[in-house]
């Protein structure tokens, strides 16, 4: 009798295979995420020494405006491209028809938001203006999209030479135009055109990948194509409403009833989040929701994989943001300007807000996978009453510190909330 073949070796456990597969993906997406950060970071040192005082916060306000007309582009219609194309072969046929459709509300979506503008933005917004910024990011929008469609694809390095070419042009509109004396108002606005020159490239790319094969005529939005991505529409419309608007709204007002020099305080400290939230959100959204999205057919498998990346990040996400609180003082020096060192006692509390945010997001990502727009619209709903009820309560007792008290307090408790959700709830359920 021939012998018996030798056992193979045991496969890794799925903890260890999900890990893996996780860490292996973020260090796929490193120089992005370095070019998205470092480019934040030049932007925020730009405008806080050479802005003038509520320099920082007008270019706060500006990114709240660019996420605002991009809330419904990103958050829907480019979650529901990934999920659609990632399985399609790039450049076929259906390819072609998920794209159109994706790139057609695109450019509804942001061609309706400019017209919004011009009606509603006031003085602060006259028409030309308003179309200038309108076009620019109708640019911006359409190249996002096409680096999502070369993620879904698998061009992970043409998606981060794009990437890096963003981060570069923007910030650099800004320094030249800062050194030419420009007013604030058109350094800003210099900053959305210098990013809306990359669509140019972004065409180039995808039509090297092969993705715009037959475009532009020959695809259309199809109805079937529309009704699926509409269902991405409307959770990202929560997002918009229970979010991005809230907090406009809310900067708004702080920046009318507080000493710029105050607000530039407290957003200086937002300002440090958000750098590290692009981070966070460059590794959500290329690498953890792809795979979620992949596990689709595996509903106890991406249960696993979910609990996993959750684990990771609370365990890594508590080690980083408190070395951050550890290095505050020469950090806010060294970021911004040394005037704003004196936000250092913000810091806390925004960080342990912020922590509770980023694993929040985990177990909410499996409702947006899913598609599950009712639950998905009654948690953002319940989250914004939750955090304008602590906000009109803490705010007039604390004054300005009170932002990052009501910022902490809000996630922490939506953190609990997601994960009972996830765990002993629906959202983990089968789909």
């Amino acid at each position: 009798m021939p012998a018996a073949p030798a056992p193979a070796p045991a496969p890794p456990t799925r903890l260890v295979a999900h890990l893996r597969t996780f860490v292996r993906g973020t260090a796929g997406t490193g120089v992005a995420v370095a070019a998205r950060t470092a480019g934040a970071l030049v932007l925020s040192k730009l405008l806080a020494l050479y802005g003038g005082p509520g320099g920082l916060t007008q270019l706060a306000q500006l990114q709240n405006l660019m996420a605002l007309f991009g809330a419904l582009p990103t958050d829907g219609v480019q979650l529901g491209a990934t999920t659609y194309l990632a399985p399609l072969r790039p450049g076929g046929p259906r390819h072609g028809l998920w794209l159109g459709a994706a790139a057609w509300l695109v450019a509804g979506l942001i061609g309706g938001a400019g017209l919004l503008l011009v009606l509603l933005g006031g003085p602060a917004w006259p028409a030309g203006r308003a179309l200038v910024f309108t076009i620019a990011m109708l640019l911006v929008a359409g190249q996002a999209l096409l680096g999502v469609a070369l993620l879904a694809a698998r061009r992970r390095g043409a998606y981060v030479l794009l990437t890096t070419v963003l981060s570069v042009l923007g910030p650099a509109a800004v320094a030249g135009l800062l050194a030419l004396g420009q007013p604030l108002g058109r350094v800003l606005l210099g900053y959305v055109v210098g990013q809306a020159l990359t669509f140019g490239l972004a065409l180039r790319l995808a039509s090297r990948a092969g993705l715009l094969q037959g475009w532009p005529g020959r695809y259309w939005p199809g109805r079937v194509a529309l009704r699926g991505l509409a269902r991405f529409l409307l959770m990202a419309l929560g997002n918009l409403l229970f979010g991005r608007a809230v907090e406009y709204v809310v900067r708004a007002y702080l920046i009318a009833h507080f000493a710029p020099s105050a607000t530039d305080l407290w957003q200086a400290v937002v300002k440090l989040s958000d750098n590290y939230t692009l981070v966070v959100i460059a590794v959500l959204n290329t690498v953890f929701y792809p795979r979620l999205a992949a596990l689709a057919a595996a509903p106890a498998e991406q249960r696993r994989y979910v609990g996993t990346v959750a684990g990771l990040l609370a365990v890594g996400l508590a080690a980083g943001l408190g070395l951050l609180y550890a290095l505050r003082q020469p950090l806010l020096t060294l970021l911004f300007a040394p005037r704003l060192a004196a936000a250092a006692p913000l810091l806390a509390p925004q960080l342990l807000g912020d922590w509770a945010k980023f694993v929040s997001w985990v177990f909410q990502y499996t409702l947006l996978v899913r598609a599950r727009a009712l639950p998905y619209l009654a948690m953002q709903a319940g989250g914004v009453l939750l955090y304008t009820s602590l906000l009109v309560n803490i705010l007039p007792r604390l004054g300005l510190p009170g932002m990052v008290i009501t910022h902490a307090t809000h996630y922490c408790l939506m953190m609990l909330i997601s994960a009972v959700w996830f765990y002993f709830g629906k959202a983990g359920g089968k789909r």
